[in-house]
């Protein structure tokens, strides 16, 4: 399995592209800002040819490119409808202006073919297989994908602002609710097995045994408590 990531833009917003093999068809994972130079650069690089873009929520952040992405490659985006709106209305979604200077020339709107995604909902694109599980928090419409493990690869958990090395994703934006995000760690987090692979919304990579054991959040989460006001992350 090919997995290539960037940090992309103003808030380093990981954009995944993922294909079974170089030379194949592939999904890309939540084009943000700045994204689309990244996006072009890795398919010429892995010769790659997208079906579609999945979005792990709606936050400008994470979708800022998905009309041009979508536009030149003509493939759907995935995407929850409780957070649909905000591809249409970035500013409503963050209750605050994003600030045009800092986001430079921006194109808001949905694609031409947008689809929604359900709770666990089985995907099947490019060839691989995601498994989607709703988990709001960081948004109502935030959702994850994880992949199952293979003879070679351990499974590989997408998550979004949901949960990042060493932290969570925030919950003060319009949208967000603590409570929500505490049962989404609990439901969704807690029980995979600690050698799947998390690949989070930003920051490094890491897996659910190393955040078990160190995540301040995870650690409550896992003790039934769920009370912390340590630092959080994403936009």
């Amino acid at each position: 399995m090919l997995i290539a990531g960037f940090p992309a833009g103003a808030w380093g917003t990981n954009c995944y592209l993922v294909a079974p093999a170089a030379g194949e068809e592939c999904v890309i994972i939540d084009p943000g800002h700045q994204a689309t130079e990244g996006v072009e650069e890795a398919l010429k690089k892995h010769r790659l040819k997208p079906v579609a873009v999945v979005l792990t929520h709606g936050h400008i952040d994470h979708v800022a490119s998905v009309v041009p992405v979508c536009g030149a490659h003509d493939v759907p985006a995935w995407i929850h409808p409780e957070d649909r709106y905000m591809m249409s209305d970035p500013e409503k979604a963050l209750g605050r202006s994003i600030g045009m200077p800092l986001m430079g020339e921006l194109t808001v709107g949905e694609p031409d073919d947008v689809k929604e995604l359900t709770d666990g909902a089985a995907l099947s694109l490019a060839g691989l297989d995601f498994s989607v599980a709703h988990a709001p928090g960081h948004t109502k419409g935030s959702v994850t994908f994880q992949m199952p493990e293979s003879a070679d690869v351990p499974s590989v958990f997408f998550s979004g602002d949901l949960l990042f090395a060493g932290s969570i994703g925030r919950t003060d934006l319009p949208g967000g609710d603590m409570d929500e995000m505490l049962e989404s760690l609990a439901r969704v987090c807690l029980p995979l097995d600690d050698s799947t692979v998390v690949l989070s919304g930003h920051g490094p990579q890491t897996t659910i045994g190393r955040e078990r054991a160190t995540n301040p959040y995870l650690r409550e989460v896992a003790a039934g408590h769920g009370s912390l006001d340590a630092p959080r992350r994403g936009m």
